[in-house]
């Protein structure tokens, strides 16, 4: 299944996404940079940009733990917290999720289908998560 992310609401997506991966089907997101997180530019910068300085403060010479700043990356991570990652089969299912930014040459005549659930509704405020990516200092 290849899904078009553009202008769909990020935890509604990654949900429905994570159902399905589970059940066994494979799924290709393409723009991943347009898709929505509900709420103000300032709140969805502080709530990634919080995670990536708490990681920094506890010891400047550990590794870890890594937090993705790219669009794509941001949105693997949230599908991975969806579903029983540390278990076989969630680690197996995780395996059939593939995420782009933009459309790869090999998509373009694809035909691409909509998750109707994801569609924003009753939402003031959104930005994308690329605008996010960016301002936590991704070059996509």
């Amino acid at each position: 299944m290849i899904v078009d992310g553009e202008g769909l609401v990020l935890g509604r997506l990654a949900s429905k996404v994570s159902k399905l991966i589970l059940a066994g089907e494979n799924v290709t997101v393409l723009n991943a940079e347009k898709i929505m997180i509900s709420g103000s530019r300032d709140w969805a910068y502080k709530k990634y940009k919080q995670r990536i300085d708490r990681a920094s403060i506890s010891n400047p010479r550990d590794m870890g733990p890594k937090y993705p700043r790219r669009p794509d990356d941001i949105f693997r991570r949230t599908v991975r917290g969806m579903i029983p990652y540390k278990k076989s089969h969630g680690r197996e299912a995780f395996k059939g999720l593939k995420v782009y930014v933009g459309i790869p040459k090999e998509f373009e005549t694809q035909e691409t289908s909509r998750i109707p659930e994801a569609e924003p509704t009753n939402i003031t405020r959104s930005v994308k998560l690329g605008t996010v990516s960016q301002l936590l200092g991704s070059k996509f």
